[in-house]
């Protein structure tokens, strides 16, 4: 049975823009479009669609997904076979990342004693290293400079400034959270002012500009960084990035 386009956002969660864009980029084509010009999806698409969800959680970008569904020798069982081992060590590494918030939680409320190396139990090097490549290569030798510079202004914090900084960081998220629950927008004004917050508590690491700010939302969204935003909502990543989004386009030049 073929499914509209809004019936198959509805079921994956992808929004409409996004699946028209995925036409428009030659990664997900409909089955058929009707006679009304909608477009119509069949089991086909669903799993073209599921095998370009599993490839973006494992950061590969829609030319090289496009790439490898398009080639001869594709083996979609094989494909989730992979995807499965990916996952399964994914999955290890995020345990890790619950149980270094859960001691830092029991730190923080002076329940438990933690060691500094702790708290950074479960982070993968390599990732980081590649998230500030990306950075760097997006946005130049600016960007460059502003990662050497935070590295710069938290080498010599003490537990207190950590401390006070994850306070409010979390306040930051905690009240962005009770938007989400009372269905507010991105947009909205409650929801721009949290991002002021969070755009001025960015500034003790680094001066964001409108550009690299709105790439920050990406790595919110779209990196490891999400999880430090799911901890408070599940929903909280998406939503803090579009309302970066909108932030860096109103508010900085």
């Amino acid at each position: 049975m073929a499914l509209t386009i809004k019936k198959v956002a509805e079921l994956s969660g992808v929004s409409v823009r996004t699946l028209h864009f995925y036409d428009e980029m030659g990664v997900l084509k409909p089955a058929y479009h009707g006679a009304n010009g909608y477009r119509y999806y069949e089991e086909a698409q669903l799993l073209a669609l599921q095998q370009i969800l599993f490839y973006r959680e494992l950061g590969f970008e829609l030319k090289q997904i496009r790439w490898i569904l398009e080639a001869n020798d594709f083996d979609r069982v094989a494909a989730l076979q992979s995807h499965r081992v990916h996952l399964r060590k994914s999955a290890s590494r995020i345990r890790k990342l619950i149980r270094t918030i859960d001691a830092t939680i029991d730190h923080l409320k002076g329940t438990k004693e933690m060691k500094s190396q702790e708290m950074f139990d479960g982070f993968d090097p390599e990732r980081q290293a590649k998230h500030e490549e990306y950075l760097i290569n997006r946005y130049g030798e600016e960007m460059k400079q502003g990662i050497q510079e935070s590295k710069r202004k938290v080498k010599d914090w003490r537990k207190d400034d950590w401390e006070r900084s994850g306070k409010t960081f979390a306040a930051i998220c905690q009240d962005m959270t009770d938007l989400i629950q009372r269905q507010k927008r991105e947009d909205s004004r409650e929801a721009q002012l949290v991002v002021r917050r969070h755009f001025e508590w960015m500034k003790q690491f680094w001066i964001p500009t409108r550009d690299s700010y709105a790439g920050h939302a990406a790595l919110i969204e779209d990196s490891e960084l999400s999880q430090a935003y799911a901890v408070h909502h599940p929903k909280l990543a998406k939503f803090m990035a579009a309302a970066v989004r909108v932030f860096a386009e109103e508010q900085l030049s």
